[in-house]
């Protein structure tokens, strides 16, 4: 009796089978790794910016009283290179030591959040309590940190065509 398959064409057969799986093997870890990745990084980002959440609500609702003075913007940007700029950057772009002012998250969130989180701080994150600083001045740091927003539309729409 003829075997069905030579024995050449067996063994062939399992390596190719082999290199098959293994090849799906690495693949599926190659996924697991990046997802895992990405989710790090989401992670990551969502614990710098996590504080915002926890703004109570009396606080959000606070509007910046200096929202229409065009100098409280200038002497914020001032007033954040002197305290903040050595943690966040000069651009408040954000470095190891601190998280970038110009992300969504904290453009999106209300100048009353802003505020309180200057007043409080993030200690346990390394963001030290502002609270000594004049109410006037933590407005206008506020009012500095929301115009960073308004640069980087202003930016978008003169790239676009």
């Amino acid at each position: 009796m003829k075997p069905a398959f030579p024995p050449v064409d067996c063994a062939r057969r399992a390596a190719l089978a082999m290199a098959a799986l293994l090849t799906f093997h690495v693949s599926c870890a190659f996924a697991q790794r990046q997802d895992s990745v990405e989710v790090k990084i989401d992670h990551h980002r969502h614990i710098q910016y996590a504080e915002l959440a926890n703004a109570p609500e009396e606080a959000r609702a606070k509007p910046n009283p200096l929202a229409d003075d065009p100098d409280a913007i200038a002497a914020g940007k001032k007033l954040f290179e002197q305290h903040c700029a050595k943690c966040h950057g000069t651009a408040a772009e954000g470095r190891k030591k601190a998280p970038s002012l110009q992300v969504e998250e904290v453009q999106r969130a209300a100048p009353g959040t802003l505020f309180w989180i200057l007043t409080n701080g993030v200690v346990r994150r390394g963001m030290p309590v502002w609270s000594k600083l004049p109410e006037q001045q933590r407005w206008q740091l506020v009012s500095f940190i929301k115009s960073l927003g308004h640069s980087a539309a202003n930016e978008t729409e003169k790239k676009a065509p």
